[in-house]
């Protein structure tokens, strides 16, 4: 199958993360791991401590030298989940000053699809502006908004839910392969 680059910041919504590479893992596809310093103090808080488990590689965002960094390497594309609206400012600025930058900066450049999951809210003026600076580069900004209609009876089914549309931006699964992780719309439901 793929492989993925998964980036992790310091925003909350670690759970995103370790579903995300935990269905990634599920569905045959390689996960290689870029967590900030941030992001691992979240991890941990949030007890998500096993989103390592669904590691391939693990790579230290100060790595320059990581193979995610080149254009020449095979990755199918990258999610950053959950996305901080600083990393999400230095995406959209092409800054490139840390290795989860520079992998999402190689996505937009080789045109491999991008995904950025933000787990803030309210949105100021620059969030927005940076959303619509990365989606006019080529990425696609999925927010972390599970929906509801599919009933979930648990925080991680509702989690899935926003996990399938990442995945499904980011091509690694089929509609069946998404119909097993949540219950499609049928447009049956009554609410």
């Amino acid at each position: 199958m793929s492989r993925f680059v998964l980036g992790v910041t310091g925003a909350s919504g670690a759970i995103y993360a370790t579903r995300t590479a935990m269905h990634l893992k599920r569905l045959g596809h390689g996960v290689s791991l870029i967590v900030t310093k941030p992001g691992r103090e979240v991890v941990e808080y949030e007890g998500q401590a096993s989103l390592f488990d669904f590691a391939d590689k693990v790579f230290a965002v100060d790595d320059f030298f990581a193979e995610c960094a080149s254009g020449s390497t095979d990755y199918a594309g990258m999610a950053v989940v959950p996305c901080s609206m600083g990393t999400l400012g230095r995406i959209a600025a092409g800054t490139s000053d840390n290795l989860l930058v520079r992998s999402a900066d190689v996505c937009l450049k080789e045109r491999r699809p991008l995904v950025i999951v933000p787990r803030e809210m309210p949105y100021n003026l620059i969030h927005l502006e940076n959303m619509e600076r990365v989606t006019r580069a080529g990425a696609v900004v999925i927010p972390a908004s599970p929906q509801f209609y599919s009933r979930s009876t648990t925080v991680e089914q509702l989690a899935d839910t926003v996990v399938a549309k990442i995945l499904k931006h980011l091509g690694a699964a089929t509609v069946e392969n998404l119909a097993q992780i949540v219950k499609p719309w049928d447009g049956s439901s009554t609410c």
